[in-house]
């Protein structure tokens, strides 16, 4: 057929019906030559056009030419004097390596062990492999410490709801031992020690670090509550910087001005500061039952300015609202006395006493025949 093993069907169908023109005996006149050459050109098509016949072939010429190449290789190393039916071997093909080394010529070398040596690379990569283990284990411990924190800051906080302080307490200083910068448990543990224990100094501690990663209405909330806890400690000064800077933060925060009030007029003696700041705490402020303390308050500061009227307006209100107050009916007296008018003051005295306000008796002894 004149085509490569490697010829596509394709290519041996072209190459079968280029022979079959050359060599058709009707080209040729009916010669036999050439009828026998188109029929091996026909059985050379039906092996080679069949895929499972054609692979048979190949098979064979394969074991074919190992056969010949194995009866080569003996050939080689036969002694020249060596004769095959009779006839002289013809000269070995001369190889490109050597005969093979005989007995006596063979010997055996110890090849020394080279210790082993670390490349710069090496060094490179074993760091690498020592600081991802460093940091997967950091990761670990990080998350666990985070979820055993969360954990014990959310049954701290179901304590929390329910004023078992104690447990409460304790349960957010464990979550504080896995994560000392955990704002939430800082600040609850911080109310604790302040609403519950009076330890404000503790609470102070505590508010202080929660503001370190607080902000918004979080850390406003906060500055209220260090106020608070400076003013329990008679540090007045540092206790309206901490209710200013949350007013800055949180300007609707109604207890931060109320509070602030409180301190303006106790501490700084700054009854102007003061009433502003409870005139507009008492606007923000929805809870009436809670304004009653603050009421009272601005109308002592309305006295202490004195005005009067403004005082014995607030102080009204209150009875309106608490008719049983004794301290109010005790400023009440107090308002008379500088009106300078004795039986008001005794018969608001008496009935300060009546409702069980104790300092009002010495004021009465003083005041009233």
């Amino acid at each position: 057929m004149g085509v490569a093993v490697t010829a596509t069907p394709r290519e041996i169908k072209l190459a079968y019906k280029r022979l079959a023109v050359r060599y058709h005996p009707d080209k040729h006149g009916g010669s036999t030559q050439f009828e026998e050459d188109f029929k091996r050109v026909s059985v050379a098509y039906q092996v080679l056009g069949d895929p499972a016949r054609r692979a048979v072939y190949d098979y064979q010429l394969q074991v074919v030419a190992r056969r010949a190449e194995e009866a080569r290789r003996q050939q080689q190393f036969r002694s020249q004097g060596q004769h095959v039916y009779g006839v002289p071997m013809p000269p070995p093909t001369p190889l490109r390596t050597r005969r093979p080394a005989g007995a006596a010529e063979r010997h055996y070398r110890t090849i020394s062990r080279e210790k082993p040596k670390f490349t710069r690379r090496d060094y490179l990569v074993t760091l690498g492999i020592f600081g991802l283990l460093i940091l997967f284990m950091l990761s670990v411990k990080v998350t666990m410490d985070h979820v055993t924190a969360v954990s014990n800051y959310e049954d701290g906080l179901a304590a929390y709801v329910n004023r078992s302080w104690g447990t409460a307490h304790g349960f957010f200083t464990e979550a504080l031992h896995f994560k000392p910068t955990y704002a939430e448990a800082l600040q609850r543990r911080g109310e604790i020690e302040q609403l519950a224990y009076q330890n404000y100094r503790a609470a102070r501690t505590d508010y202080r670090a929660a503001l370190a990663n607080a902000t918004g209405r979080t850390a406003a909330q906060l500055w209220y509550r260090l106020g608070q806890c400076h003013n329990n400690l008679n540090q007045p000064d540092s206790a309206e910087w901490c209710l200013g800077h949350a007013l800055a933060l949180d300007s609707l925060l109604s207890g931060a001005r109320l509070a602030r009030g409180e301190t303006r007029l106790f501490g700084l003696n700054d009854f102007h500061a003061a009433i502003q700041d409870f005139s507009a705490g008492l606007r923000l402020r929805k809870q009436q039952d809670r304004t009653l303390k603050y009421l009272t308050y601005r109308g002592l500061a309305y006295y202490k300015l004195g005005d009067y009227a403004a005082a014995r307006n607030d102080y009204q209100q209150v009875l309106l609202r608490n008719p049983r107050s004794g301290q109010v009916y005790f400023l009440l007296g107090r308002l008379a006395q500088q009106q300078e008018s004795a039986a008001d003051a005794c018969a608001f005295f008496r009935q300060a006493v009546k409702l069980g306000y104790s300092y009002a008796a010495a004021a009465q002894q003083q005041t009233c025949p």
